[in-house]
């Protein structure tokens, strides 16, 4: 739809919101996302009781090849002798895979089968899968009879080659999902709603078949492991940029940023001009994929490039809590800085009078527009967001406090630490650091995403975390612990951390191994020492001390 026919539908006749939405036409066109394909030769699997399963079988055999998978009591039926489909019994259905390559297994008479199908329909009792967004090709329309028909003619539609972006890209190098089988992040895996994310070994596996690209999992990784790529942030920021220079040149005043999806969202917006109601005239609406994919950057970026408020409309979100969860969020940080007022609102679509409340929505004080652009990767977007916001802020506070779930934050230890180093290993932000020279461990505040893998490897339980923002030497590498040296108390020679060595003495020391004063005392000395001591007063028989 043309960007200035769209400004018509929300605010006829306003020419500072018909050039903010003019000037998308001037943006270069955002480079191709990559693809996935998916080809369905008409293999169909259609599970379920046999004499309902049987009954839609005999309907589509002749438009596809249709193979019946009875679970539960087989009664005598009597297939036609030409019947152009195959019938298969079994129980413990299971179901994987995706439109094209879908995989069921099951047991018959003791043995197991498996098979590969292009769509499913799933008549059982109780539905094979059970998640929020159901893969393309799968339906579980239940018992209903018109339920089911209609879900047959959505199977008879998915009929040869398929394409779909690639909505998600991983960073693995990043991901702070595990480390060393220790448990960290795990928010894409809880907010994924079509089970398309599993833990893989330290880092995560992205499933792009059955990935539908609501783009949560992105919003919620503290790292940037996963970013949207339909359309990415660099694109969405240059739209913001653009609109907002526009709607101030045309002598707009108080820019409210709506982001909306492409679906749901516009679907609602053109109901709501047809039912003869209007967006406020200082609304901005910015159409993206998915509005669950409209992340912390995204909105702070839209404050710190002129925005007045940001709004993002829930039409076609299955789940609002993460959304919400960034906007208060990005509320703290704001309010934290001293920007008094509600720069950021998330809007149920689905409650009567949204419209009202968007245009009874106080502006808030709008921030110097910024000069630089959002990046791709989103903690370097962050940082230059922060910086400009702190730069221009009301109030020069030099720390912010945040909720939990935070991806800022500090770690502290406690005396019970024994600098292992086990932490630094672990961490994969590099925000904890070992020194070369000396035992001590450093901390920079500016990488710590509150991933807990380093509280959750520690073996002395020293580490604590808090949900915070500091914006005063952020940047600078501060020591947490620092310990002397260890030296083997026979010739010198440096061991390593004091407290390390120490608390192995004493956890060893009691073993029956170490239980005379000579033997406690090679636990100070260095291997080659202890090694002599031994040769020079062991009591027992030497081998050249012994005879036939």
């Amino acid at each position: 739809m043309n960007p200035v026919a769209v400004a018509s539908l929300f605010a006829p006749d306003h020419p500072p919101l018909a050039a903010a939405l003019a000037a998308l036409n001037e943006l270069p066109a955002p480079e191709p996302v990559p693809a996935v394909s998916m080809n369905a030769d008409g293999r169909l699997l259609i599970v379920g009781e046999a004499e309902v399963a049987l009954g839609w079988a005999e309907r589509l055999a002749g438009q596809r090849q249709v193979c019946v998978l009875a679970v539960g009591d087989m009664p005598a039926v009597d297939l036609p002798e030409e019947a152009n489909f195959t019938l298969e019994q079994g129980s413990e259905v299971k179901l994987a895979g995706h439109l094209g390559a879908f995989e069921v297994s099951w047991q018959a008479a003791g043995l197991a089968k498996r098979g590969s199908f292009d769509v499913v329909l799933d008549l059982s009792l109780q539905a094979l899968l059970n998640r929020v967004e159901l893969p393309p090709g799968y339906v579980a329309p239940g018992r209903d009879p018109l339920d089911q028909a209609l879900a047959v003619i959505d199977l008879l539609a998915f009929d040869g080659e398929f394409e779909k972006p690639r909505y998600v890209a991983v960073n693995e190098r990043v991901c702070a999902h595990s480390r060393s089988q220790k448990s960290g992040c795990s928010n894409c895996i809880e907010v994924c709603a079509t089970e398309a994310i599993i833990g893989f070994g330290d880092s995560i596996k992205l499933d792009p078949y059955l990935c539908q690209g609501c783009g949560t999992c992105t919003t919620v990784c503290p790292t940037g492991a996963l970013s949207y790529q339909y359309p990415r942030v660099a694109d969405l920021g240059l739209a913001i940029k653009a609109q907002l220079k526009a709607y101030r040149a045309a002598g707009g005043s108080l820019p409210c940023l709506l982001f909306h999806s492409a679906e749901a969202g516009r679907k609602q917006l053109l109901a709501m001009k047809r039912a003869g109601q209007m967006l406020p005239a200082n609304v901005i609406p910015l159409e993206t994929w998915s509005a669950d994919a409209v992340g912390l950057d995204l909105l702070l970026g839209a404050v710190a490039l002129g925005a007045c408020q940001v709004a993002v409309l829930g039409a076609g979100s299955h789940d609002l809590a993460p959304l919400q969860r960034q906007a208060k969020l990005g509320q703290a940080i704001l309010n934290g800085l001293g920007y008094a007022g509600d720069y950021l609102r998330i809007i149920d679509a689905e409650e009567a009078g949204w419209l009202g409340a968007l245009a009874a929505w106080a502006p808030a004080d709008a921030v110097p527009a910024a000069e630089f652009r959002l990046l791709a990767d989103k903690r370097t977007t962050l940082e230059f967001v922060i910086d400009h916001l702190a730069k221009h802020a009301p109030v020069a506070a030099e720390a912010i406090a945040l909720p939990a779930g935070a991806p800022f934050g500090m770690v502290a230890v406690s005396d019970a630490c024994t600098l292992c180093m086990a932490c630094t290993s672990a961490c994969p932000a590099s925000a904890l650091k070992a020194a070369a020279d000396a035992p001590r461990l450093s901390f920079i505040e500016r990488n710590c995403v509150q991933c807990g893998l380093c509280a959750n490897t520690c073996p002395e339980q020293a580490i604590t975390l808090t949900p915070r923002l500091l914006l005063k030497d952020r940047r600078q590498e501060r020591m947490l612990r620092e310990a002397e040296v260890f030296c083997c108390t026979a010739c010198g020679k440096p061991m390593g951390a004091a407290p390390t060595i120490l608390s192995m003495i004493s956890k060893l020391s009691g073993h029956s191994m170490f239980a005379t004063p000579e033997a406690q005392a090679r636990l100070s000395m260095c291997g080659d020492c202890r090694v002599i001591d031994l040769i020079n007063n062991e009591k027992s028989t030497k081998a050249w001390e012994m005879s036939e």
